[in-house]
């Protein structure tokens, strides 16, 4: 890369413990043991407060795991291709799917992680979301979800004819999280000023916002990662000229150890 003509500048915010703005620009690329082919950038993880990893990945043909992701008894995982003019193909708990933009799968956890490969000669990327999962106190256990967003009817959101939601996870008990994409059209807007326990990893993809984190009212737009920790106050404006849209994940349905 050449040599900077301006000052050294960032719009990356880091605050561990309440929340983190990770744009595009001054990400490095992250050897994963067991991803190969495969361009790397961790987005969050423990050690600035989330109690989940993320990462984005572009993987060029034949890319992906030799040891499946997250393969840890403990641990589930979940993929979204995020765009590219390739697809992944995906194995959970023995059943392959071959996922084109806007597909994802979810790995439970004790089924042996999840696997992927660019088997079809044209470069992806995608999201990959692993998460420590947390047993159900009556006994149920999730199950394996492969799906697609572009073939989900999404609803509107608490009411509301200009802002949007996707649920990409059934909505049971027996799982631990959920995936969602959230949609703003110019002028949208969260319906109040959220503060709860859920904490979120939000990739936004297309458009741009105005997002209140804790206290802090901050510009975002399509690329930026964004990590909000439990009890951060947070909500949302839709200010550009098209749709603002994002997807999240959620953890639910557990109740708070003491």
């Amino acid at each position: 890369m050449p040599y900077p003509k301006d000052l050294l500048q960032s719009r990356a915010v880091v605050k561990p413990g309440m929340y983190t703005i990770i744009p595009p620009e001054g990400r490095v690329f992250n050897v994963i043991p067991g991803i190969q082919g495969c361009r790397m950038t961790i987005l969050c993880t423990p050690k600035v407060g989330a109690s989940f990893v993320q990462i984005i990945g572009e993987a060029d043909p034949d890319g992906g795991t030799t040891i499946p992701y997250a393969k840890e008894e403990t641990s589930e995982s979940f993929i979204y291709v995020l765009d590219g003019e390739g697809s992944l193909t995906v194995t959970v708990d023995g059943k392959t799917e071959t996922l084109p933009q806007g597909g994802y799968a979810f790995a439970p956890a004790n089924t042996g992680g999840l696997a992927f490969r660019n088997a079809s000669g044209k470069p992806c990327r995608f999201l990959l979301y692993k998460q420590r999962y947390i047993p159900h106190p009556g006994g149920k256990k999730p199950w394996a979800v492969f799906g697609n967003t572009n073939a989900i009817q999404e609803a509107e959101y608490t009411g509301m004819a200009n802002v949007f939601i996707k649920d990409l996870l059934p909505i049971d008990e027996a799982f631990d999280m959920n995936m969602h994409i959230l949609s703003f059209l110019p002028g949208g807007s969260h319906e109040f000023v959220e503060t709860h326990v859920q904490e979120h990893g939000a990739y936004f993809y297309e458009g741009e916002g105005l997002y209140l984190l804790n206290d802090d009212w901050v510009p975002v737009k399509a690329e930026d990662f964004v990590w909000m920790a439990a009890y951060c106050k947070q909500c949302c404006y839709g200010v550009g000229r098209g749709r603002l849209s994002y997807i999240y994940s959620k953890d639910c349905h557990r109740d708070v150890d003491i």
